[in-house]
C-alpha cells in the first residue's frame, strides 16, 4: 500500500528552461512565491534576518526582507563586505590581473609547450588561477553593468507610467523628449 501512495505523489520535474513562455512565466511566479515564502519561514524558525532579491528575465527586480528592514541587512552586509580582507572592489581587482590578450598569449604558449610534454603542473595551475580570476572579474563587471542596466529601464519605466498617468500624451511624442534637445526655433515670417 505505501507503494502506491508514493506512485500517486508528486513526479520529479527536470531542472531546465521551460521553453513555453506562459508556462515559464507562470511557473517564475510560483516559485518566486514559494522561495519568498521559505525566506520568511527561515527568518521566523530560526530568528535570522533574510534579504532576497530576485529579477526576473524582463528586467523586473523583486525583493523581500524578513526579521530587519531591507535597509539594515544590506548595510549590515556592506560593512561585513568592507570588513573582509578577500573582498575588494572591482577596481582593485582588475589592477592585479592580465589583460585579455595577454591571457590568450600565455594559453597559447602553454599548449604549444604541452605539445612537447614540457610543461610544469605549478605552471598549469598558475595559469588556472589566472583565467579563473579573470573570469571572476570579467563576472562582477558584467553583473554591474547589467545592474545599471536594470535601474536605468525601471527609471524609464517609472518615467513612463508618470507621463500616462498624467495623460500627456504630447509629452512622450515630443522631440523634446525623445532627443533630450529642445525643438529648434523658427524664425518669425517677414511682413
Amino acid at each position: 500500500m505505501c507503494r502506491k501512495s508514493e506512485a500517486m505523489g508528486r513526479r520529479r520535474v527536470e531542472i531546465k528552461r521551460i521553453e513555453n513562455k506562459s508556462s515559464r512565466q507562470v511557473t517564475f511566479c510560483k516559485r518566486r512565491n514559494g522561495l519568498m515564502e521559505k525566506a520568511r519561514q527561515l527568518s521566523i524558525l530560526c530568528g535570522s534576518s533574510v534579504a532576497l532579491f530576485i529579477v526576473s528575465s524582463t528586467g523586473k527586480l523583486y525583493n523581500s526582507s524578513s526579521g530587519d528592514s531591507m535597509a539594515k541587512i544590506i548595510s549590515r552586509f556592506k560593512i561585513q563586505q568592507a570588513d573582509d580582507p578577500e573582498t575588494l572592489d572591482l577596481e582593485d581587482k582588475t589592477q592585479d590581473y592580465l589583460s585579455h590578450k595577454e591571457l590568450l598569449e600565455i594559453v597559447q604558449s602553454k599548449i604549444e609547450e604541452a605539445k612537447g610534454d614540457n610543461v610544469s603542473i605549478e605552471s598549469l595551475i598558475s595559469m588556472e588561477e589566472q583565467l579563473k580570476s579573470a573570469l571572476s572579474v570579467i563576472r562582477a563587471r558584467k553583473t554591474e553593468l547589467l545592474m545599471e542596466l536594470v535601474k536605468n529601464l525601471q527609471d524609464k519605466v517609472g518615467k513612463l507610467k508618470k507621463i500616462l498617468e498624467t495623460g500627456d500624451e504630447r509629452a512622450v511624442m515630443s522631440p523634446e523628449n525623445s532627443s533630450g534637445h529642445s525643438p529648434p526655433e523658427t524664425l518669425p515670417l517677414l511682413k
